[in-house]
């Protein structure tokens, strides 16, 4: 798989990142570490390179997954990781960073991100001048290589680079889910940022594997995603029928193609994780899918059915 410049940083990504939230296990149902270690070992293998965790999924545990999945192919690998809104303060910046090193069994991290902006999810507000403080000092210590920024709006972007050079931004984004589109990818395109979009699937729902009547299990965060309000349920499976012969043409899953559309978009890749290693495997081959204008226009429109229905809150859940 060809890869990309991260932003201005001398590391290299490849456009499908793979995610690891679900290794994590809390928020999800029916995970075994022993088939999470098998995802992203299958991952590497097919050629996905780049791997996003972050402290909070599984309190380390993804974390503590992933290093043990990669192991001695560190050096064939580029980590992701991230820390939580609660831990914003210089030294507890550091404490955490040094946590996910550990976590990991590494010693450096490619990417350390700041997962969500300072006062999110009820924590304490600290100034991202303090942030970015503690994350220049690991930068320059060697801890980790590139700084980036989840779930940040154009204005929270903008004030953190003030203070730093930020390479990365990590927001939701797919052919369900576009606010992305107003505002922050043009800024992202003027100021080489890379784009690194988490749920490019819509959770799972680009997959198609969830039927008109589909019910999550209980302890399945997905249950209190917005597509799957009944109004947008009606829409989101509309809008698959109308992508299938689209995928079909192109010989790919609906998962393949709505991963090309991803990463076919300026600045833009794309995060997909995967229960087993064949899910990885196939997420890889959505590198090699070619969508024309043609292809890109029809999604496009077909996308708008969702999407126009969709309020401009950019947070997926309703919790």
């Amino acid at each position: 798989m060809q890869t990309r410049q991260l932003g201005n940083s001398d590391i290299q990504i490849t456009p499908i990142l793979m995610g690891t939230w679900q290794a994590g296990k809390r928020m999800w149902t029916g995970i075994e570490d022993s088939d999470s270690i098998a995802a992203i070992q299958g991952a590497v293998e097919a050629g996905i390179i780049t791997i996003d965790t972050a402290e909070v999924y599984g309190e380390g545990h993804s974390e503590q997954i992933v290093g043990k999945a990669v192991g001695k192919m560190r050096d064939r690998v580029v980590y992701a990781s991230k820390v939580f809104a609660n831990h914003l303060k210089h030294d507890q910046v550091i404490e955490a960073c040094d946590r996910s090193l550990k976590n990991l069994n590494t010693d450096y991290i490619d990417l350390y991100q700041i997962h969500w902006p300072t006062g999110t999810w009820d924590s304490e507000i600290v100034p991202v001048s303090e942030t970015m403080g503690a994350l220049n000092q690991l930068k320059e210590q060697g801890k980790i290589r590139a700084i980036g920024v989840s779930n940040f709006n154009k204005d929270q972007l903008a004030e953190a680079q003030q203070y730093g050079r930020i390479d990365s931004l990590q927001p939701p984004y797919s052919l369900f889910w576009r606010q992305v589109e107003a505002d922050l990818m043009p800024y992202c395109v003027e100021h080489n940022i890379s784009i690194l979009a988490y749920s490019s699937l819509a959770q799972g729902f680009l997959t198609g594997k969830f039927g008109p009547d589909h019910q999550f299990e209980e302890g399945d965060h997905r249950a209190k995603n917005k597509l799957y309000k009944p109004e947008n349920y009606k829409r989101v499976q509309k809008a698959l029928d109308q992508l299938r012969p689209i995928a079909e043409a192109k010989n790919c899953t609906l998962a393949q193609l709505s991963l090309a559309w991803v990463i076919a978009q300026p600045q833009a890749n794309a995060i997909a994780g995967a229960r087993n290693s064949s899910q990885a495997a196939a997420n890889a081959k959505a590198a090699e899918v070619t969508l024309t204008d043609d292809d890109l226009a029809k999604m496009d429109a077909i996308s708008h059915q969702v999407v126009d229905h969709l309020d401009k809150n950019p947070v997926l859940w309703e919790f």
